[in-house]
């Protein structure tokens, strides 16, 4: 067997091994590219509702906050509270929070979950884990090196590195210089 042939076995082959990697980095570079737009681990919700009937402030214990929590139909589960301010009651959920004025009565409830996926592939692109994940993923980065190297002598002739790959390599290496041209300098 010639090197062409190793080169297309070996590229192929980590190609398949590194599969997961691809799709783990690119979904949560995806999301980590638009962290101004959303949050990729989290969907925060929010809703305002009325509550009625106030007791002084010092009759407000869990007993009444429970029996608000079922008036507004809401699916929250109770975990603390206490007075952020002279009029503001803070109830504390399992996933989120909600904020009461107790001189108007206008509350807001602000729900937290977990996002599925996005909040796993950054976890994991966060390099979380650490250790052995570390080194998994600086093995992924060196096959990434590797891939896109051997990609380059997988074609012969005109449409391979010394034809029409040559033009669309040095546009793939031009394009990156640009954005630094215009960030950094």
């Amino acid at each position: 067997m010639n090197i062409r042939n190793w080169i297309r076995i070996l590229h192929r082959d980590t190609g398949y091994i590194f599969f997961g990697m691809c799709i783990v980095y690119g979904l949560s570079g995806i999301a980590l590219n638009h962290l101004d737009d959303w949050n990729p681990d989290y969907v925060i919700t929010h809703k305002s509702f009325s509550v009625s009937d106030i007791p002084d402030k010092d009759a407000i214990g869990k007993d009444w906050i429970l029996s608000v929590i079922s008036g507004a139909d809401l699916d929250v589960n109770y975990r603390s509270h206490y007075f952020s301010g002279a009029n503001t009651l803070k109830v504390f959920l399992k996933e989120g929070a909600i904020t009461v004025d107790i001189k108007s009565g206008e509350a807001q409830l602000e729900q937290i979950k977990r996002r599925p996926v996005f909040r796993e592939v950054n976890f994991l692109h966060y390099n979380k884990p650490k250790k052995l994940w570390t080194w998994f993923s600086d093995i992924f980065a060196v096959s990434l090196i590797f891939l896109a190297s051997t990609g380059l002598f997988m074609v012969k002739g005109k449409k391979g590195i010394t034809g029409r790959g040559a033009w669309l390599t040095l546009l793939g290496i031009i394009i990156p210089l640009i954005f630094l041209f215009i960030y950094l300098w």
